[in-house]
């Protein structure tokens, strides 16, 4: 067995950071990947309590806009969710069932409530 020298310590803690720095920098690439093909950063989703919250209607009444087809829906499971792109639509072009300053309002909303 050998004995532990300072320069067999110091060579062996080299060979640790080295193998460290290694390691940092692969997570670092994984976590770069990840970002890149994060489907939750992409697609944006609001559930039904989410989104009346957000427009400040009843849960009826987008459950009256899912039935006309004015508002674009995904079901997951037992639950409903709308895309942020699907919900921007929707005020941009049913402005008559709100009033016109209030699709500028609810957008806002909308923007810092995904920014939280």
């Amino acid at each position: 067995m050998e004995l532990l020298t300072r320069q067999n310590f110091e060579n062996w803690m080299q060979k640790v950071l080295e193998r460290l720095d290694r390691q940092d920098e692969l997570l670092l690439s994984m976590k770069a990947k990840e970002k890149e093909t994060s489907l939750s950063e992409s697609v944006r989703l609001f559930d039904n309590q989410d989104l009346c919250m957000l427009l400040q209607i009843s849960k009826r009444s987008l459950q009256r806009y899912r039935s006309k087809g004015a508002l674009s829906f995904k079901v997951l499971g037992k639950k409903t969710y709308y895309s942020e792109a699907d919900v921007l639509n929707f005020l941009s072009e049913h402005v008559k069932d709100f009033q016109k300053e209030d699709v500028e309002f609810y957008k806002a909303r909308i923007h810092n409530f995904l920014n939280k």
